[in-house]
């Protein structure tokens, strides 16, 4: 049984830390970053290139000058082009699916947490199951948010044109890091849960405790 003990302890800490490193992202601003090399800003002075970085629900331009985005569920879409509408659509799919899986999060853990106390197989295999999937929404809203960066700016470019931003370099920011790594804990959770649920599934055959315990 201590390997059992030690499989729902590592679950525990790995929810937890999915939800810190999530929690993280959302609320921080460095999912996009953008550097333009401009050569007349190249005097004294003006050593560092202009760069912007965004996380969910603002946009920063330099140090401190920070102003929110556009409310995607309150934007009046109807004047607006196709791509614009699309682009909308996604981030407001991006602000509703990660938000989600924190509150998620929450409540596998505490299921988990149920589960380990009632030593109930079943309900560890559904906590497992739940993570996995918990794990996937994560997934979907980080890939959603990725298409959405790439689309915005090759909408920006097609407005502009494509020469204005030739200086421009893109690169995601060690927030959609932290979303990644919440992604992969969440996921890593799940499994060990299943394996746990295994264990006690062992343990509670005739003869099987001996091989829980080796």
């Amino acid at each position: 049984m201590a390997r059992l003990g030690a499989l729902l302890v590592a679950a525990a800490l790995g929810a937890l830390l999915s939800f810190a490193l999530l929690a993280a992202a959302v609320a921080s601003d460095y999912w996009y970053v953008l550097e333009v090399a401009d050569g007349n800003h190249s005097g004294p002075g003006h050593a560092e290139p202009l760069s912007s970085h965004s996380g969910l629900w603002r946009i920063c331009e330099g140090q401190n000058s920070c102003i929110p985005l556009i409310d995607p569920f309150t934007s009046e879409s109807l004047d607006m082009s196709t791509s614009v509408q699309h682009l909308i659509s996604l981030h407001r799919a991006v602000m509703v699916v990660l938000p989600l899986s924190l509150v998620l999060i929450v409540c596998g853990w505490v299921c988990g947490l149920l589960s380990s106390l009632a030593q109930s197989v079943p309900l560890l295999l559904f906590t497992g199951c739940y993570f996995l999937l918990g794990g996937a929404l994560t997934l979907a809203g980080i890939s959603v948010y990725i298409s959405y960066s790439h689309l915005a700016f090759a909408e920006t470019a097609r407005q502009y044109g494509a020469q204005q931003v030739q200086a421009v370099r893109i690169s995601f920011g060690w927030s959609s890091a932290l979303a990644w790594g919440s992604c992969a804990a969440e996921t890593l959770s799940g499994a060990i849960l299943l394996v746990a649920a295994r264990a006690l599934s062992l343990s509670q055959r005739p003869g099987g405790l001996h091989s829980v315990v080796v």
